[in-house]
């Protein structure tokens, strides 16, 4: 059986998309978390970048042990110099440096000559290699690639100390039967292939991105590259999700090969993407939407229930998805509730296990029923927080007078360990009435950047779930909230981002 290596650029790739951003303790967080998944490499971002980007790379390089811990470069020295520095602490170093080498990118983007072009590949893999065993070379637009030129580009990397060499789709171009005769004829044609892994990385733009990379691997390929529910610039990366259960589902066409992938957190992975970016994952998206293995048809609902292989090709717990719920009521106790965290991924400490059990029991006071939805909400709120619980603000109470011919008006009372303070603030609505007092009362100005409110789940006890993002001219900070109470679920997300936003000042 032939290991065909996941190669997951969500910390790289995927951050590039719009709304994807992640600040540094966001972006560890991911990582340990695609570590738990079993990539085998990850690709933690592009280090010469900004001295942003730099820290990020170096922190994940540092934290993970056992996936290989890669950064991106151009072909230029001092990019490989950066990575380097970066990835030094890592149990497995990658630099990964690319070039275009397609006529179009070398006229009009590089404005260099292919000669020019296989020189710097010559000179920067050769230099990578002086500070990591695992060098990744990749030509960018290689499906645009002229065919000829490309086998020289790959054989030029490989002579010169490439380990791996990634072929991209990077514009989302080709389709399944091409690209995988592309891979096919590379494998057949390049000298020295056979020292090397091939890998490819495909694009979404025609929505064939998970298609051509497993037509690459059919053709040979044994590293894929890919992010978590298939994020990137424009139209998206190819989704790992999909590849790796592809992979398995369909053992049939893809029979001698395997992944190291735990296809059990892949649920957990991507909803810890949600979370972090605030990007819902549409309900449609295969494998881990809502409704993936949602059955509304009569004629489904009846299949399935006779045998759930009539609809469905593989079972929701393959993937992490709860197919069945325990539902937690008000004489539901802590140990009960930590059992069912845990079955959802969330190994809490005892101070936040405790934080997320008292307020499991407040709500629990206004629901009848709290299901799994609710109890992800719930701790979702509290996981994140890097500093210590007795140094945080916490809500002890509010009053809020509002109506549509008068001035909102909202007092606040917070408390932070021993300490309680109040104050009152007036604004255009109730919530952001309640954020000036909470403004007032931490002394820390900042600027509410995005504020959104959406329910958790259905009738009229719903919880609802609130995102804001806030910034104070040194950061941004992502919170997240939920009550069945509007703005007590605003406070509450507010909050969170305060006390991260203080926790980082500190």
């Amino acid at each position: 059986m032939e290991k065909v290596s996941i190669f997951d650029t969500t910390l790289r790739d995927g951050e590039q998309a719009p709304g994807y951003s992640m600040n540094l303790d966001e972006k560890l967080r991911m990582a340990l978390q695609l570590e738990a998944l079993g990539v085998d490499v990850m690709e933690a971002g592009f280090a010469i970048a900004s001295p942003g980007d730099f820290q990020s790379v170096k922190a994940i390089a540092d934290a993970v042990k056992e996936s290989s811990v890669c950064s991106l470069s151009r072909a230029l020295e001092k990019d490989i110099d950066a990575s380097a520095a970066a990835i030094a602490g890592a149990a497995r170093p990658r630099i990964h440096t690319f070039i275009a080498t397609s006529d179009l990118h070398l006229k009009y983007k590089l404005k260099i000559s292919r000669t020019d072009c296989l020189r710097q590949i010559r000179r920067a893999v050769a230099y990578a290699r002086n500070f990591c065993g695992e060098v990744e070379f990749s030509a960018e637009d290689a499906s645009r690639t002229d065919f000829d030129f490309l086998c020289k580009a790959v054989e030029t990397a490989i002579a010169a100390g490439a380990g791996i060499v990634n072929i991209p789709d990077t514009v989302g171009y080709s389709t399944p039967d091409e690209f995988g005769a592309l891979i096919a004829g590379l494998i057949g044609r390049v000298k020295g292939i056979d020292k090397a892994v091939v890998s490819v990385h495909c694009h979404d733009d025609l929505g064939l991105a998970a298609a051509n990379s497993l037509a690459g691997v059919k053709a040979g390929a044994r590293q894929v590259e890919c992010t978590i529910d298939g994020i990137g610039e424009r139209a998206g990366n190819a989704a790992l999700e999909e590849i790796v259960m592809g992979i398995v589902t369909r053992r049939d066409r893809y029979a001698g090969v395997t992944t190291g992938v735990r296809t059990r957190e892949i649920a957990h992975t991507a909803k810890l993407l949600s979370t972090i970016t605030g990007v819902r994952i549409a309900p449609s998206k295969a494998i881990v939407g809502a409704n993936a293995f949602a059955h509304e048809s009569g004629i489904h609902q009846h299949g399935v229930i006779s045998n759930a292989q009539t609809y469905e090709i593989m079972t929701p717990e393959s993937v992490g998805m709860q197919k069945t719920e325990l539902v937690l009521g008000k004489h539901s106790g802590q140990h009960a509730l930590e059992s069912r965290l845990k079955d959802l991924g969330y190994d809490l400490s005892p101070e936040r296990a405790a934080d997320v059990f008292a307020a499991f029991k407040d709500l629990a006071d206004r629901k009848k029923q709290i299901t799994d939805r609710d109890l992800v909400a719930l701790a979702e709120t509290r996981v994140a927080s890097k500093g210590s619980a007795a140094r945080e603000w916490k809500l002890d109470s509010f009053v809020v007078n509002s109506g549509n011919h008068m001035s909102a008006t909202a007092q606040v009372t917070l408390r932070r360990g021993n300490r309680v303070a109040q104050d009152a603030a007036i604004g255009t609505g109730p919530i952001y009435a309640a954020f000036r007092a909470i403004e007032k009362i931490i002394r820390h100005r900042f600027v509410l950047e995005d504020y959104r409110i959406e329910a958790v789940t259905e009738h009229r006890d719903a919880l609802g779930e609130v995102l804001v993002k806030i910034s104070d001219g040194k950061g941004s900070y992502r919170g997240r909230g939920v009550s069945t109470d509007v703005i007590e679920g605003s406070i509450f997300a507010l909050l969170v981002a305060v006390n991260r936003m203080l926790e980082t000042g500190r």
